[in-house]
């Protein structure tokens, strides 16, 4: 359970903060970075929401839940020692991924095929997933370096890879079923 009732507590000012598992860090440590990303995903995925409805809404509500699990599982280091944790921690698994692959395919199943690049815009729902979509690649190139630098869960990985996919889809989605998707067109300026 989660007890917020005192929001700052000065353990941060020298510069390090605490992991999951107690561990205190420096702020600037991949790890910590990594989950930032991710949480600033989070935010991001927040400001999309605000154009989006209905079942858009609902899945970005999902997603929203699923990147808080997301830091959960990269602020606990150690998958190793998870079986000693006095409570289960909280790891990504392979339905979530699994649910963005089936919400992909639905979504994409009544586009069609690109025939050139898509530019971020188109309007405010679409220009905001590409933010998501940016964002996110971020938190996933960060983890891969987590993972190879320091092990974190292989599914945090893919669940980040599969979400800048999901975003990019629901983009063009989000732009009349890509009928209003801007194109690049190469060269275009010369």
């Amino acid at each position: 359970m989660v007890v917020l009732n005192k929001i700052y507590t000065r353990t941060g000012d020298a510069g390090e903060t605490a992991l999951g598992d107690g561990t205190r860090v420096p702020k600037p440590s991949l790890r910590v970075e990594t989950y930032g990303t991710s949480d600033e995903t989070n935010a991001t995925v927040g400001m999309a929401r605000l154009h989006a409805t209905g079942e858009m809404d609902a899945r970005l509500a999902a997603i929203q839940n699923d990147l808080f699990d997301l830091g959960a599982d990269l602020c606990r280091p150690g998958m190793e020692k998870d079986a000693e944790a006095e409570y289960p921690p909280l790891r990504m698994v392979a339905a979530q991924v699994d649910r963005l692959e089936r919400e992909i395919d639905e979504m994409n199943a009544g586009l069609k095929p690109l025939r050139s690049f898509v530019l971020p815009g188109g309007n405010p729902l679409s220009a905001a997933l590409h933010l998501c979509r940016t964002v996110s690649r971020r938190a996933e190139r960060l983890a891969v370096a987590l993972m190879a630098e320091e092990g974190c869960n292989p599914e945090a990985v893919r669940y980040l890879n599969r979400l800048s996919d999901w975003f990019f889809v629901a983009s063009r989605v989000a732009n009349d079923n890509g009928a209003t998707d801007v194109l690049w067109v190469p060269g275009a300026n010369r």
